[in-house]
């Protein structure tokens, strides 16, 4: 069977780690590269994040690393260490097993020395028509390889975006989505650029929910990338009972899953643009629902994901961390 390339662009973060771990499980993908950016924490924090969970899956094929932007190409970086913590992972990066050692050592990468805009050009150009491209941070890293070469990035088979807010209220203001508001620059251009883009937003992802007790039965899995994903997930839900947050929104695991089955989701295409200037609507993704006639000219449509099969995307994520298969 001949495997799909994916490149999933990330800033690890632990809905992330948690989309990592998943998407190495799926064993008709081969993930030949992840780009790392700047977002929920810095961009060498969350490569070592990516070093912490590829120690953990181990793939057979381990794939190649563009370490990508240092922040918003436009304006200063905003993490989200309050709700990460500071290793982005909710401190399982500091984990040590009986014997004092860590528990989820970091693995060695193969980087790329042209950084994360460079190699996804090269992996589109190289893979025209199947590579899938997953982003699940700010869109820094996708908007300068669509810099470089627009035609090239065009030519993937889809481009999976975790983003956005429709008709819900923004996760970091009340109006736009943490990814989107930290780079909107970036996200406005790439969701100009007329690429074959899916956008999973808030909308869908907040349906998405991993409550404690099911991420408890995780707690005596043998398979160290399952370990590892429960670590993750019950450091989220502490770190969330502190913000009144009783379980882990998979944000980032939903869009994961959304490329692997895009019938997870019912979408419908229209038009969207990011607001850049507003004082208060920094960020917000301005999707034009009006009829066609009356829709806003020369702004490219994009297919928005508006509702999600939650309990089946949930059992195909679970059944992927225990087996290793989805």
């Amino acid at each position: 069977m001949t495997r799909t390339p994916v490149l999933i662009d990330t800033d690890p973060g632990i809905d992330d780690a948690l989309a990592l771990v998943f998407a190495f499980a799926v064993r008709s993908w081969q993930v030949v590269a992840v780009t790392t950016v700047a977002g929920n924490v810095p961009v060498e924090t969350g490569t070592s994040n990516l070093a912490r969970v590829l120690g953990a899956v181990r793939p057979d094929e381990g794939p190649r690393v563009g370490v990508g932007a240092v922040g918003p190409r436009a304006r200063p970086l905003v993490t989200a260490m309050r709700v990460h913590g500071p290793d982005g992972l909710g401190g399982v990066s500091t984990l040590r097993d009986a014997g004092a050692n860590l528990s989820f050592p970091e693995a060695s990468l193969d980087r790329h020395p042209g950084g994360a805009a460079d190699l996804i050009v090269a992996c589109a150009r190289r893979w025209p028509g199947d590579l899938v491209i997953v982003a699940l941070g700010p869109l820094t890293n996708l908007a300068e390889a669509v810099d470089r070469d627009p035609e090239a990035v065009r030519r993937v088979a889809r481009v999976v975006v975790m983003g956005g807010a429709v008709a819900v209220g923004g996760n970091v203001t009340a109006a736009a989505e943490y990814n989107v508001f930290v780079d909107p620059e970036s996200a406005a251009q790439v969701l100009a650029a007329d690429l074959p883009l899916t956008l999973v937003p808030l909308d869908v992802t907040h349906e998405v929910v991993w409550p404690g007790a099911a991420v408890e039965r995780f707690s005596e899995a043998r398979p160290a990338a399952a370990r590892f994903a429960y670590h993750v997930a019950a450091a989220a839900l502490t770190l969330g009972a502190g913000h009144g947050e009783p379980a882990l929104v998979l944000h980032d695991p939903l869009a994961v899953g959304v490329a692997l089955d895009p019938s997870l989701v019912e979408t419908e295409t229209f038009p969207v643009a990011v607001e850049c200037e507003g004082v208060l609507t920094r960020g917000v993704t301005v999707v034009d629902r009006r009829s066609p006639i009356r829709r806003r000219e020369g702004w490219p449509g994009c297919r928005v994901a508006l509702r999600v099969d939650a309990a089946r995307f949930l059992r195909l994520f679970e059944e992927g961390l225990w087996a290793g298969s989805a």
